[in-house]
């Protein structure tokens, strides 16, 4: 009998199963197509010895030990209540669902609620490092119940990536908690990777090869920058394509794809009253990026804005830290409010360790940003952490210098200039909103509260 089961052989699914056959589980695995299942043992090796392949719903629950645990590897939405709804007649109450795709966490509370009260058991689990990680050890963030959790905690562990021994996984906290902490992973992966494609658009219009930006991000990924996404920016602008002899990225189109996690991360800040800037910006850029006529008919009609872009190598990797180091202060501050929110009680700093190993925004930062959650953010912003205000105190200048010779040179930078844009809006102990309160007492009669005076429901002369 199988110790655990996945349903859903795609990329990530396959990869997943493989890990736990890996890791000496018994596995029984299923797909809608059987011939899908079929070809995962096949090209398993000597692993297939810890799959059983299943054809339908009934074969694989009954190769299931009791009580049952199945893990949905499918699509989003509609395809999750699916299987779902294919796998309640067969199973018994105490048995656990878990759902570890890219959920949208309102839909991973919906389906604990539903679940639990039929008397299932539910984990929605974000896992995160693509399909290699899936297969050596991803980053799993883990939410549900503590007792749900527990009968396949050690499972988990195993299979996740680890960090000087330490599991990168570990339950966050009830219902959507994990799903909701992997969005914001995905949120912050966003504007790291936007940040990123704006340095590598500056180092392209000073005239820089390939060759040349490749050695300077394999440089940067030596120091203070040192990440997944910096070390894979060198291999990816190092690679030559077979076919044509040219620069692997020189023959990808422009135009970036996007699953929707970006975005759910906008939104929920957004109902959080919280600010994700540099993930707006990062997902706005994509959306732009889809339409490719009408932005080289824009080029066509303002060719004479663009010049070329200055910047030196040591501000551009400057700028990075700046914009990355703020794109993660918005990130836990949207965890803190959303935990605030849903009565999670998420432990940030466990969050960054999980983020350590295995995960795409997995860097050097990590290790800081937990041990100044540890000691307490000053009003919950970690660009408040004294080794972060060390930190930007040294490396905004260059941001704000880059970021300024770009918009000259007319050379795009929207998550770096909404990096900064917030950083110079927090940093102002008094701002421009008093004349939006004014504003708003004026044409609505909305009040506002006054510096000399204690209270609220103030109206300006204009009231009378």
């Amino acid at each position: 009998m199988a110790r655990i089961g996945v349903t859903g052989m795609g990329t990530m699914g396959a990869a997943l199963a493989l890990n736990m056959a890996d890791n000496g589980f018994q596995v029984a695995i299923h797909n809608r197509s059987p011939e899908r299942t079929h070809e995962v043992v096949a090209e398993a090796g000597g692993l297939s010895g810890n799959l059983t392949p299943c054809d339908t719903n009934e074969d694989f629950v009954a190769a299931l030990d009791s009580p049952r645990a199945v893990v949905i590897m499918v699509p989003a939405g509609g395809p999750v209540d699916q299987v779902i709804a294919g796998l309640e007649p067969l199973l018994d109450p105490g048995d656990l669902i878990i759902d570890a795709g890219n959920a949208d966490f309102n839909e991973t509370r919906r389906r604990t609620k539903e679940l639990e009260a039929k008397g299932f058991r539910f984990l929605g689990v974000g896992v995160s490092g693509g399909e290699e990680g899936a297969r050596i050890g991803p980053s799993i963030m883990v939410g549900g119940s503590q007792s749900a959790y527990a009968p396949v905690k050690d499972i988990i562990e195993a299979i996740s990536a680890k960090f000087k021994g330490d599991p990168c996984a570990d339950w966050l906290g009830p219902d959507g908690a994990g799903h909701f902490v992997k969005t914001v992973h995905n949120g912050i992966e966003y504007a790291d990777m936007q940040l990123i494609a704006e340095a590598y658009g500056i180092l392209q219009s000073q005239g820089r090869t390939t060759d040349e930006m490749a050695a300077l991000f394999g440089k940067w990924n030596q120091g203070a920058l040192q990440s997944y996404l910096i070390e894979i920016t060198a291999e990816v602008l190092a690679a030559i394509d077979p076919e044509s002899g040219k620069p692997v990225v020189d023959i990808i189109l422009d135009k970036a794809g996007q699953k929707g996690t970006g975005r759910w991360t906008v939104i929920e800040a957004l109902k959080l009253g919280q600010s994700a800037t540099t993930v707006e910006a990062a997902v706005a850029a994509r959306s732009w990026s889809a339409g490719l006529e009408m932005r080289a008919s824009a080029e066509a009609a303002f060719a004479d804005v663009a010049s070329v872009a200055m910047a030196s190598e040591d501000d551009l990797e400057q700028a990075l830290l700046a914009a990355r180091i703020i794109g993660y202060s918005q990130g836990l501050s949207l965890l803190s409010a959303a935990s605030d929110e849903f009565e999670w009680s998420l432990d940030l700093a466990r969050v960054a360790e999980i983020w350590r190993a295995g995960c795409i925004i997995r860097s050097a930062l990590l290790d800081d940003i937990s041990a100044s959650v540890r000691a307490g953010l000053p009003h919950d912003q970690l660009i408040l952490a004294p080794a972060f205000v060390e930190r930007l105190s040294n490396s905004v200048a260059a941001l704000r210098r880059v970021v300024g010779v770009a918009i000259q040179a007319g050379q795009p930078v929207p998550a770096m200039a909404a990096a900064l844009s917030y950083f110079d809006t927090l940093r102002r102990a008094r701002g421009t909103a008093n004349l939006i309160q004014a504003q708003r007492d004026f044409f609505g009669r909305h009040s506002f509260e006054r510096l000399d005076r204690d209270g609220s429901g103030f109206h300006g002369p204009w009231a009378d």
